[in-house]
């Protein structure tokens, strides 16, 4: 039987509404910060696949979570496509060398880098029961080519914009590279044993309509259309950060199963503007969740009640910032699993 959490992103709804945390693995789990400081370095912990299969299970043994995500990251598309990455203390990732300076001919592919993630996923799955819904990801071609172009993260991704619109070609052929190599990932990760993906579109907010038509719907549009082919029982939630009054075409064209919310996204106005029968999660502002208190209690249900509905994952807005406290997110647990709507 599937878990509560993929019947959701199927379109059902229940008077028990599933939960997980995006970055619900990471930095505020004591024991992740153990494994991480013994494995020395968050990328030797990503290749590593018994331990990154630890830190996946990490929080649903902890918490119960209806999902567990794979513990990876976005930048493995560049380093499977021949940019160095580096993760640097204090600094962030680093990916070199940067195609502002440099054409994406010049990389030499290195398609085995995926092949430990895939073992990653396998050995999870082994681990989970089937209550829980196992989910694998990847960056959107847009926030991937930010970091390819520009080396690393920036504020306003002012050098990948400015490529788009100064060689488009050129950058078009930055975009469809990563989609197609995303779309081969991701049925990988399928193929492993996750039973539901989802697209991180982490910059999409940076662009101008135009733009976000583009270089944000057109290539997710084009990921979505080949996992529902070669895919077809695969729920996809598509996350575009950022997206705003832009959020209703994104889902109506890229053909998403699912939208995930961020923070700034009302779900009053949610509820109302997306397809009534769209699966939707979200969307508690991370800070709330580390603010803890009577704020948090009033937040998440007015999201709940929002949501009441339709189909919804409770989830954050983006990722669980790493001083969050335990006892705040025991909290929310309570509050979602005492839910009845």
């Amino acid at each position: 039987m599937p878990g509560i959490l993929l019947d959701t992103m199927r379109g059902q709804r229940s008077d028990h509404i599933p939960l997980w945390l995006m970055r619900q693995a990471g930095r505020y789990l004591p024991e992740y910060r153990a494994l991480r400081a013994d494995k020395g370095g968050f990328l030797e912990l990503v290749y590593d696949s018994d331990a990154a299969a630890e830190v996946t299970v990490q929080p649903i043994d902890r918490f119960g979570f209806d999902g567990a995500i794979l513990f990876s990251d976005i930048l493995i598309i560049p380093y499977a496509m021949g940019q160095k990455l580096e993760f640097l203390a204090g600094e962030g990732p680093k990916l070199s060398p940067t195609l502002v300076d440099h054409a994406l001919s010049s990389l030499e592919a290195v398609p085995e880098r995926l092949s430990p993630i895939y073992s990653t996923v396998t050995k999870v799955r082994e681990r989970l029961g089937p209550e829980t819904t196992l989910l694998g990801f990847a960056g959107s071609p847009w926030t991937v080519a930010t970091y390819m172009v520009a080396g690393e993260g920036s504020r306003d991704q002012h050098q990948t914009r400015a490529m788009a619109y100064q060689n488009p070609e050129a950058f078009g052929e930055i975009i469809d590279a990563i989609a197609d190599l995303t779309i081969e990932y991701l049925v990988g990760q399928i193929n492993a044993g996750a039973e539901a993906v989802q697209l991180f579109d982490s910059w999409s907010g940076s662009l101008a309509p135009t733009e976000f038509e583009r270089w944000v719907i057109a290539p997710n549009a084009k990921i979505v259309a080949a996992l529902a082919e070669r895919c077809p029982d695969v729920p996809v939630i598509g996350f575009p950060k950022g997206a705003g009054e832009k959020l209703p075409a994104y889902i109506r064209e890229t053909g998403v199963n699912a939208a995930g919310l961020d923070e700034t996204i009302d779900p009053l106005w949610a509820a109302k503007a997306l397809p009534d029968s769209l699966p939707v999660q979200g969307n508690l502002d991370p800070l709330m969740l580390l603010s803890g208190g009577p704020a948090l209690e009033k937040a998440a249900k007015r999201i709940l009640e929002a949501f009441a509905d339709r189909p919804h994952v409770f989830n954050l807005g983006h990722g669980i910032g790493q001083f969050t406290p335990i006892a705040h997110v025991e909290e929310l647990v309570a509050i979602i699993r005492g839910w009845r709507g």
